[in-house]
């Protein structure tokens, strides 16, 4: 019953927005398109239209996480939200055209985005108001074991309002007295072993105690187990990745398909990035040793963004970001709008690389990683990409740990849908800074950022 009481306004709150959505796009599609389509499709038809154009909004804003209004802030919501409605009013903007005579006049649709934009906004900060007014902070626990610094990222990413951190124990401390955990809304488990995990989870679980764990090495590949039943026994079975043929050819072939089309859109763009970068006198592209599949090593193209000395002193390292006294004023540009990575294209076309996929490290780095976490091997199981789960969801910087969490999360599930999926929210990120944001002064690698301490053997 509790969970009604937060689920169903929650829910009715969310709805409301698409209501809004469908009706203001409705308002301009009857009083302006429908009249100068090439065939009127009467009543049934014009709703067919407005429910295309809810079907994209609604599809397109959970894909972006538009709808999160308990764990994300305003700003990202609304971004998401205008994200949502740019795709979704274009892509009808095209339908109307495909439904006319000729090219229609795109002011009323331009006018009808900036209502939808200005509601957007209303609701995002309404719901949220509302949201936070009629649910208070969850009583919240955190329980770790080699995984420290759970609670601090409550505060970092703006979340107090979400959960109330009132207790922070170590595992032992807590499996000696579970009876800590009574009365807490939700219980986060950070770098616990199974066993002892397991004890925790079953007693929330009890307890009705949301919980949320953040997983290990072997939970990830657990992940990917497939579901069979022998001697009439539930089995999971465990494979290294091997995805089906008919993924792997409609991978490749969209792989071609996309990067094909892309060089040819992009080339303009390319040619003038290549001739800014040529002003300092170095060359505009440059090649660099990467791992893809089974660790074989390929030349990544990027556009030079760095000095041609920057690594004068042979050691390989990570950029920090716009504070990095290596990068040309060119590089800065061309890194904030991600046209350094477009010459990558070629390697997707050439084979060497996935639009979807781990992103390739170098040698250098990875055997740094592995001499503290041999499992960082791992994400070698599947063709390097352009764009993966790591990029999507972490950071830059994010941990090599972390990284290999993600890169397995995707390995473990492959699929079109899921490559969809990553390449919607590519979208998303693209202009999102803390995506870029570099290691730490004085870092040659990403191990030791963040909130991990410690090693996490598995």
């Amino acid at each position: 019953m509790k969970k009604m009481k937060h689920d169903v306004p929650t829910r009715l709150v969310k709805v409301l927005i698409l209501i809004l959505m469908m009706v203001a796009f409705g308002f301009v599609w009857y009083g302006y398109y429908a009249a100068r389509a090439q065939v009127h499709y009467y009543r049934r038809g014009d709703w067919v239209v407005i429910l295309l154009f809810g079907i994209l909004y609604y599809g397109f804003c959970r894909s972006y996480d538009a709808f999160h209004i308990s764990i994300s802030p305003i700003s990202e919501i609304i971004y998401s939200q205008t994200l949502a409605l740019i795709i979704s009013d274009f892509i009808m903007y095209v339908v109307i055209w495909l439904l006319s005579l000729y090219m229609p006049n795109a002011v009323p649709l331009l006018i009808t985005f900036g209502v939808q934009f200005l509601i957007s906004v209303l609701w995002t900060f309404l719901a949220h108001q509302w949201y936070f007014h009629n649910f208070r902070p969850g009583r919240t626990a955190v329980i770790y074991d080699l995984r420290e610094g759970m609670e601090s990222l409550v505060g970092e990413y703006g979340m107090e309002k979400k959960f109330h951190i009132e207790k922070v124990l170590g595992v032992e401390e807590c499996l000696a007295k579970l009876s800590v955990l009574d009365e807490m809304d939700t219980v986060f488990l950070s770098g616990i072993h199974s066993h002892e995990r397991n004890i925790i989870l079953k007693y929330c679980m009890y307890q009705d105690i949301q919980v949320y764990v953040i997983p290990r090495i072997g939970d990830v590949i657990m992940g990917g187990a497939k579901k069979v039943h022998m001697f009439h026994l539930p089995m999971l079975r465990i494979d290294r990745y091997r995805p089906i043929p008919e993924y792997t050819i409609a991978k490749r072939a969209f792989d071609i398909l996309f990067s094909g089309i892309a060089i040819v859109i992009a080339s303009p763009f390319m040619l003038v990035t290549a001739i800014a970068i040529k002003s300092d006198g170095g060359p505009a592209l440059y090649k660099q040793k990467r791992l893809t599949k089974d660790g074989k090593e390929f030349n990544v193209l990027k556009f030079r963004s760095m000095r041609v000395d920057a690594e004068k002193d042979g050691v390989a390292r990570l950029s920090t970001g716009d504070k990095d006294d290596r990068i040309t004023p060119v590089g800065k540009i061309i890194r904030k709008i991600r046209f350094d990575e477009l010459p990558q294209l070629f390697n997707i076309l050439r084979g060497d690389m996935s639009i979807v996929g781990p992103r390739p490290e170098r040698p250098e780095i990875a055997r740094q990683y592995e001499e503290e976490m041999p499992e960082f091997r791992l994400r070698l199981q599947a063709k390097a990409g352009l764009t993966g789960y790591a990029q999507v969801y972490g950071k830059y910087n994010t941990t090599p740990y972390d990284k290999l969490l993600m890169d397995l999360t995707y390995i473990g599930t492959p699929s079109l849908w899921e490559d969809f999926k990553i390449c919607l929210a590519t979208v998303k990120i693209l202009f999102m800074p803390e995506s870029t944001e570099g290691v730490e002064e004085g870092q040659a690698t990403a191990m030791g950022n963040g909130h991990s301490k410690g090693r996490q053997a598995d």
